[in-house]
């Protein structure tokens, strides 16, 4: 079996390109569960963040992967391959865990070293996970991805300057007014990426905040905490003529504002310039409203650059996480290498606690005579002997199980120990059975003998 991730990103394609496969929360879980009806898919996760779209798989084969996996796409978002397949990189085995580890401690976004995502890649395996949709490989995985992510920002500095999309559209509006002293800001939504927008606001003088949601008693909640004004969307845009900058970040759809409604309070506020970032994907406001005379328009593309002052701290702190990471990935490479042997410790424990139940069997009827506690103390000796002869050949076979020549010594030690009875008739019989794979699933030796595939050129994901 192998992993495979799928995706596209911010620095791969644009964000009129990433709005158009945007994952909706809701829609999440109808999507994991037809990404598993696809061909070859074992396991799934997806990830979709407004900067990535990303589809993490266990496929039982790699051959025509990206073809199934590309028409997945295609059936879901109904947009022909031709318009998305030179945006997309595919990323196989050893390349695509450390893609994943990377992601996950913040090392892959736009703002290096970020946290939100962090709580993104984790949501969406648990997603998967409440959906029956991950097995014994993601599982592992996505588990030891997360709590790596903890670790890069427990044991680094990584995290300590405080930079953030959030945060870079505060610095974007600062650069353009120098500070926010008496400057009236209007924020389009009322989620955490609208939050962590608010409080870095206030931290930068804005004399006050509209807080704009759909949703008004969210609108309260999110302006309470800050003294913010709330407000619904509908009755915030009819005063456009009110504002100096416009922050938006909703989950909709569709425009919140169009260039219409920008011209039209425009006309209301002649010589005052609006400046309005839309760091939301897809976009929340009509690129269109560009166009109208004194607005200037930003979205998220447009925040790349201004981050790039505040990184330098934390690409040093990055080198070590790329430490971390390494030996992360000889830990997963490790329990990879050691999954074919669990099976055959089980037979050999299953076939020695059969003989050892036999023989305590047989000594008993012939000594009768014995009371409970010489029983109990004969059992126990006895155990001990077995448990002790056992420990040696197990200690040994999990070691060589992680090496070159690990399917040879897997067959040697079930030959030796005549075992394939046990193994043929597999662990439904034993009441210490591993836990079971997802009914795709099938109990392999992981073969990362094949190329390793660094970005899709066109073509690729056509098989």
């Amino acid at each position: 079996m192998h992993i495979v991730v799928v995706g596209l990103n911010y620095r791969t394609a644009p964000v009129e390109v990433r709005e158009q496969f945007a994952f909706a929360e809701r829609d999440l879980p109808a999507a994991l569960h037809q990404l598993m009806k696809t061909k070859s898919v074992l396991e799934g996760v997806i990830v979709a963040t407004c900067n990535r779209t990303e589809i993490y798989v266990v496929v039982d084969r790699l051959h025509m992967c990206g073809y199934f996996i590309r028409s997945f796409i295609e059936q879901w978002f109904h947009v022909k391959s031709e318009q998305f397949t030179q945006h997309m990189y595919i990323y196989e085995d050893e390349q695509a865990i450390a893609h994943l580890f990377r992601v996950t401690c913040g090392l892959d976004s736009m703002v290096i070293g970020e946290t939100q995502i962090l709580g993104q890649v984790r949501n969406s395996f648990l997603t998967a996970q409440s959906e029956g949709v991950t097995g014994t490989w993601f599982n592992q995985l996505f588990k030891q991805a997360v709590t790596l992510g903890k670790r890069a920002h427990s044991e680094t500095s990584i995290g300590e300057s405080a930079v953030s999309v959030s945060y870079a559209a505060v610095e974007l509006g600062k650069r353009i007014f120098g500070m926010f002293t008496g400057k009236r800001v209007l924020i389009l939504g009322a989620g955490k990426m609208s939050e962590l927008t608010v409080k870095h606001l206030y931290s930068s003088g804005a004399a006050e905040v509209i807080v704009a949601n759909r949703t008004l008693a969210r609108a309260v909640e999110l302006a309470e905490k800050f003294s913010g004004k709330p407000s619904t969307i509908d009755e915030a845009l009819k005063h456009l003529d009110d504002v100096d900058i416009i922050i938006s970040s909703t989950g909709a759809d569709g425009y919140v504002l169009t260039a219409d409604q920008v011209a039209a309070g425009m006309k209301r506020r002649p010589s005052r310039p609006l400046f309005m970032i839309d760091i939301a994907v897809p976009r929340d406001i009509d690129p269109a409203a560009s166009s109208v005379p004194d607005v200037f328009l930003y979205d998220i593309d447009d925040l790349e650059g201004i981050v790039e002052s505040n990184l330098e701290m934390r690409r040093s702190e990055a080198a070590k996480i790329e430490v971390m990471i390494a030996g992360e990935m000889d830990e997963f490479q490790v329990w990879l290498k050691t999954l074919g042997v669990r099976p055959v410790i089980r037979a050999l424990q299953d076939k020695s606690n059969g003989i050892y139940e036999e023989t305590m069997d047989s000594l008993f009827n012939k000594l009768p005579e014995l009371d409970e506690h010489q029983r109990k103390v004969i059992r126990r000796l006895t155990k001990s002997i077995v448990n002790q002869m056992m420990h040696d050949p197990i200690n040994v076979i999990k070691e060589m199980s992680g090496g070159k020549q690990g399917n040879e010594a897997l067959e040697y030690f079930t030959q030796i120990f005549a075992l394939q009875e046990q193994l043929e008739a597999g662990p439904g019989g034993s009441s210490n059975a591993p836990v079971q794979q997802n009914d795709k699933e099938r109990a392999s030796t992981p073969d990362f003998n094949v190329p390793k595939t660094v970005f899709a050129p066109a073509g690729l994901l056509g098989g």
